[in-house]
């Protein structure tokens, strides 16, 4: 008679535990990602880019400057002297989160306002402007904001001790107490004000993140897709559906990748032409929608076709190593929701080939920015590229080495079971 070999024992301990642990472990990263790159962003700030510019055409907007750059922390925050014209392309390619602007009457509008302590009469406060930048990042404009209105309010505190010591130079005494004493602390008016501010249907600056998201997943989960049929169509790995199954069967790995790569570049042409339309329809405003399809399907198909080769060439670990690639590190290093900045350094070494982070920056560059190259749309394609390249030769590498390696073995004849084998006649007719 047939002998069947009994399967592992599923009553183990290390049957039970170590799914478990792998599962875990994997879980226990994702919280420790995810979490870890969100919730201290004021504690991690870490070389913040935000701005100064002088117009003041008299000496105290010098100083001004010079008291700012001494209250910041220099290795939490890079302050940045600029012209206004440098000011204004840095603010336009999203390299600053926010600018403070002193104007050209700063200096006039503060002699003004000492004098308005001694004559009668109503004079404005001396305004230095603080604009925010949320096409760089929303949460970064948030945090610009506040770090460089919270330096205008020292700011203010002195030049008000150095009016109120002026005025008492001048009348021989210090200002009475009152009105008058409360004007000379408080001379100088912060103005907030937002530049280049979002249009409605951008989901308060987080479709762009979102965008570059649903990228990356038509590259990958597109690749999962396409290698599962594929691969059962053509028999590289057995099919089962229902009561019917398939063996696997003898095939040149290599040509069926080619295959597969030529369908990611479908779906990539396709996709990418839904999303814009559907986004579209919903309101999100596109501004060149030739460029955004273009970008879109080079991105997808960059990402699918690293996708399909780890796949390819490590099976059911490749989807499990795309995972971890593109979603689990992916997400909290793409510098989308948190500035790279305002998270732990390693998060801004990881976004330095991160696929999503490359991904996004293209996306908020077309969405954004106005598509200019300088405001990360060159970097986007130019990794994108380069992941394209690593991702063909990877493959072709792998599959190739597969396909030497199948055809130097010999085809393995159908398995006999273990064991005696049962005599035909005596199966076809058994003792009683």
């Amino acid at each position: 008679m047939y002998r069947i070999t009994k399967p592992k024992s599923t009553r183990t301990v290390r049957f039970w535990t170590l799914p478990i642990l792998v599962t875990l472990v994997l879980l226990s990263a994702l919280s420790v990602f995810y979490l870890g790159g969100i919730l201290q962003p004021m504690t991690n700030l870490r070389h913040f880019p935000v701005a100064i510019t002088n117009e003041d055409a008299g000496p105290t907007g010098a100083q001004v400057v010079k008291g700012m750059l001494a209250g910041f922390d220099h290795d939490a925050y890079d302050v940045r002297v600029l012209s206004p014209e440098q000011a204004r392309k840095q603010l336009d390619t999203g390299q600053i989160y926010g600018i403070a602007v002193i104007p050209p009457n700063f200096s006039s509008k503060l002699q003004a306002y000492a004098k308005s302590a001694l004559t009668p009469g109503r004079v404005e406060r001396a305004v230095i402007v603080v604009s925010t930048n949320p096409r760089a990042g929303t949460l970064g404009a948030s945090i610009a904001g506040q770090s460089l209105q919270r330096e205008v309010a020292v700011i203010d505190q002195r030049v008000g001790q150095r009016l109120s010591q002026e005025v008492a130079e001048q009348t021989g005494k210090k200002p009475e107490p009152g009105a008058v004493a409360l004007m000379l602390a408080n001379p100088v008016e912060v103005k907030s004000t937002v530049h280049n501010a979002l249009p409605d249907g951008t989901g308060n600056g987080l479709s762009a993140f979102y965008y570059s998201l649903l990228l990356l997943l038509a590259g990958f989960v597109g690749s999962v897709v396409v290698s599962m049929v594929v691969n059962s169509m053509v028999g590289i790995a057995p099919t089962e559906f229902l009561p019917v199954t398939r063996p696997a069967e003898n095939v040149s790995r290599f040509r069926i990748l080619v295959f597969k790569w030529a369908m990611i570049a479908v779906v990539a042409l396709l996709a990418s032409a839904a999303y814009i339309l559907i986004g579209a329809k919903l309101g999100m405003p596109v501004q060149n929608a030739l460029a955004l399809w273009l970008f879109g399907s080079f991105a997808i198909l960059a990402v699918g076709v690293v996708s399909t080769s780890l796949i390819a060439a490590m099976g059911a670990i490749g989807v499990l190593v795309g995972v971890f690639v593109f979603v689990i590190l992916g997400i909290p290093a793409a510098g989308a929701t948190v500035p790279l900045e305002a998270t732990p350094a390693w998060f801004e070494w990881l976004a330095t080939f991160e696929p999503l982070h490359q991904v996004f920056v293209g996306a908020r560059s077309l969405l954004y920015l106005g598509g200019l190259a300088d405001a990360g749309l060159s970097q986007s394609l130019e990794w994108s590229a380069g992941g394209l390249v690593i991702g063909v030769l990877f493959g072709a590498v792998v599959t190739r080495l597969y396909d030497r390696r199948d055809r130097s073995q010999p085809v393995p004849a159908a398995e006999a079971p273990a064991g005696p084998v049962a005599d035909p006649a005596e199966v076809a007719h058994p003792q009683d």
